[in-house]
């Protein structure tokens, strides 16, 4: 039997429906589904860049609506959530620790997230931090003081700080909480005092098969090599599990329009029978999972997309954080913004549309609708336009005030 044919429009529908990026979020949301969504994307990548909301925020925010805040920084006080090195440092539902247990016993695997040196070098020292912790309960590394030679710099972290993050990584310490984005690290043995390797540990083989699959199904729609970034496996059995899923049904052979074939996740099937309608506009975190793989964007969503931040400022062609726009099933734009929080002001610096998109009043409209939102939501009481396409500047000025009507 021929595979079934998808239209590439078809396809990106299907990807956002699977990341709770297809429609509108409702009016209302709670607690029990800011975890859902988490689980539906299966990681949320931490970031402190805080040039507008911190992006783990943001990336709810854009599949939930206005949610409460503080209900992210609640689940990882109350056990919901644990944090780890996945696609990068991650918020991951708890009941996944199993699958990344076993990379805290290989932490040399994680490159520069753990220097054995450091640890043979500092052992004692490293012995009496973890016997303070045991005395005296969680710390955050700006508890130590730093010393004489210590100097600051980009990465030059002082000691203390550098023990807890190799602890972090080799998983003899957690994170507890967050106090001004900081992390609090604890003792494993007292967040997790009824772990135990031999009983609940997966071998890595189990693990990463496991992990393949969270892959799977939070990408809804892809091609075999999309798979291994997700959790940013080096070395996976791809292929194996691709031809096991479709002997199991569990995925379905797709040929998409321009992009050839790639595999469906039976969850997604039922969508198909009828016309599946992209409703949703949103601006997305440079670390969404919709756009962290550069390359699935631009083959996906012809979305050529780079981090600027790093980048010297006169080579950038953007800006600093420049956010991705999703328009009703398609990425159409970039916005460079920045929260000055002290004033309430949103300041868009600049906003660019993609070189195929039909710019119409509906999505003008819808447009600014959604700013209106997201800097509401930042606490903004009024917007601020700087560089904009005329197109944008005859419509909406050079700023305008957030009522609370507007902000719904």
């Amino acid at each position: 039997m021929k595979p079934l044919a998808l239209p590439l429009r078809t396809a990106r529908k299907l990807h956002l429906a699977a990341q709770g990026l297809l429609t509108a979020p409702p009016r209302k949301t709670s607690y029990a589904a800011m975890l859902a969504t988490i689980r539906r994307m299966s990681l949320l990548q931490i970031d402190a860049i805080h040039v507008v909301a911190r992006s783990p925020y943001l990336v709810l925010f854009s599949r939930l609506g206005a949610y409460t805040e503080h209900w992210l920084d609640e689940a990882l006080v109350a056990g919901d959530l644990f944090e780890y090195w996945a696609h990068e440092a991650c918020f991951i539902p708890s009941d996944d620790y199993k699958l990344l247990r076993h990379k805290m016993h290989e932490p040399d695997t994680l490159g520069w997230k753990y220097n054995r040196q450091w640890m043979v070098q500092h052992a004692d020292e490293v012995t009496d931090l973890l016997a303070y912790i045991e005395k005296n309960g969680p710390v955050r590394a700006a508890d130590f003081t730093t010393t004489v030679a210590h100097n600051p710099g980009w990465w030059a972290w002082k000691p203390h700080k550098r023990h807890l993050e190799n602890l972090f990584t080799a998983g003899e310490v957690m994170v507890v909480e967050r106090r001004n984005f900081q992390r609090v690290y604890d003792l494993r043995t007292r967040v997790l005092p009824t772990w135990d390797d031999k009983q609940h540990m997966l071998s890595k083989d189990t693990a990463v098969a496991q992990m393949l699959r969270n892959s799977a199904q939070s990408l809804g729609i892809f091609r075999p090599d999309w798979l291994k970034d997700y959790y940013r496996l080096k070395h996976a059995p791809v292929k194996m599990m691709v031809a096991q899923w479709l002997a199991e049904g569990t995925v379905t052979e797709v040929m998409v329009e321009h992009l050839g074939t790639l595999y469906l996740h039976r969850d997604l099937l039922p969508l198909l029978e009828t016309p599946l309608k992209a409703t949703h506009t949103a601006i997305l975190s440079p670390f969404d999972p919709l756009v962290w793989d550069r390359r699935r964007a631009l083959e996906l969503f012809n979305f050529d997309y780079r981090l600027e931040c790093y980048t010297p400022q006169a080579k950038r062609k953007y800006g600093y954080f420049v956010l991705p726009i999703l328009h009703q099933g398609a990425l159409k734009a970039r916005l460079d913004a920045k929260m000055v929080r002290k004033e309430k002001v949103l300041q868009i610096k600049n906003i660019w549309f993609e070189a195929d998109v039909k710019i119409t009043a509906s999505l003008i409209n819808d447009l600014r609708h959604t700013i209106t939102r997201f800097a509401s939501w930042q606490g903004a009481e009024r917007v601020m336009l700087g560089k904009a396409p005329d197109v944008l500047r005859a419509e909406w000025g050079y700023e305008w005030e957030i009522a609370s009507t507007q902000a719904s």
